[in-house]
């Protein structure tokens, strides 16, 4: 009798597994296009869950925002060589880890770059490098050292006149961290939240399979090199196949270095699988400052990172637990 029992149960929890269905919906959040997916039984249960998220990011971008003038990070610029400004504990560790991760990448991220002067256009209108002088100043007020955290008081206070933070290379990864997080928390057995290319998901997909992935081939943006599975992970593409400008051959990518001011060369593209968009987001953007053999080299002594590089000439190259060989089928 048990044994009837238990199978009749197990039959029952298959059937609900596969009566749920994945309901989709885009919207512009943060200044960018996020894509929310859940596997939810019907539209109202999964609507209510997108509510959810919505609002958490939301929540976020009020208080990360650096053009908000009301949101605490926009008090910590404007307080810049004044004063400490004390925030919200989950502000100070979220600045507290950007410096972190700029320790790491040695400057190639850094939370202060904000303060660089955009001297560089991608819109066509430049017709000539800026100077060296110019170029030096642009980054005078970067710097991830002069950013003084208080751990007691959590006070945040930038040493330099003019200097600024902001999270436009890790905020969006961080807001589709928290989302996935939130769900999670409410039972959404799966999901992706796609932050403009920064995405995170979990469980999977109604019929058993994981959630995949297109690569898209920076030569052909319109096409994929490659289509992975991601198995409660975040993925995030960084690439510059449209905004760069050719001075003398040299390709120089939008993605500027903040420890000199000129921008990357060499890579088109580089995708960073990591298990939280936030630090995939700040690696993509850093593996494009420091090259392509500095770093696959630096990804190959993360733990649960790996990294995909395709440089100036569509080559393509991987870390080392990424059989390159599968990319190319």
């Amino acid at each position: 009798m048990k044994r009837t029992v238990l199978i009749c149960v197990a039959l029952l929890c298959a059937n609900t597994i596969f009566s749920q269905e994945i309901f989709k919906r885009t919207l512009k959040l943060m200044g960018s296009r996020f894509e929310i997916t859940v596997v939810a039984n019907d539209s109202t249960e999964a609507n209510n869950y997108i509510d959810m998220a919505v609002g958490e990011i939301t929540r976020i971008e009020k208080l990360i925002s650096s053009w908000d003038p009301a949101s605490q990070t926009s008090e910590i610029n404007r307080n810049a060589s004044i004063k400490p400004i004390k925030v919200d504990e989950e502000l100070y560790n979220l600045i507290g880890r950007a410096i972190e991760i700029s320790k790491l990448t040695e400057g190639a991220f850094d939370v202060s770059f904000a303060s660089m002067d955009k001297i560089w256009k991608f819109d066509g209108s430049m017709t000539v490098m800026p100077s060296k002088e110019a170029i030096k100043e642009s980054v005078a007020k970067v710097g991830y050292k002069n950013i003084i955290l208080d751990p007691e008081n959590f006070t945040v206070f930038l040493k330099l006149e003019g200097m600024k933070i902001g999270f436009g290379a890790i905020g969006k990864g961080y807001a589709a961290d928290k989302a996935k997080k939130l769900l999670m928390e409410k039972g959404v057995s799966a999901g992706i939240i796609n932050a403009s290319g920064d995405m995170n998901t979990w469980g999977r997909q109604p019929d058993g399979e994981f959630w995949k992935v297109a690569i898209t081939n920076p030569m052909d943006k319109n096409k994929a090199f490659a289509l992975l599975p991601l198995k409660d992970n975040a993925v995030v593409t960084s690439g510059n196949y449209e905004k760069y400008v050719t001075f003398n051959g040299v390709r120089y990518t939008h993605i500027i270095d903040p420890r000199t001011g000129y921008p990357a060369t060499g890579i088109i593209s580089a995708t960073v699988f990591a298990p939280k968009a936030e630090i995939a987001d700040a690696l993509a953007t850093s593996i494009f400052v420091m090259g392509k053999d500095v770093g696959i080299d630096f990804v190959n002594q993360l733990p649960k990172i790996e990294c995909i590089v395709i440089d100036e000439k569509g080559e393509i190259f991987t870390s080392k637990n990424i059989e390159i060989e599968t990319l190319k089928k």
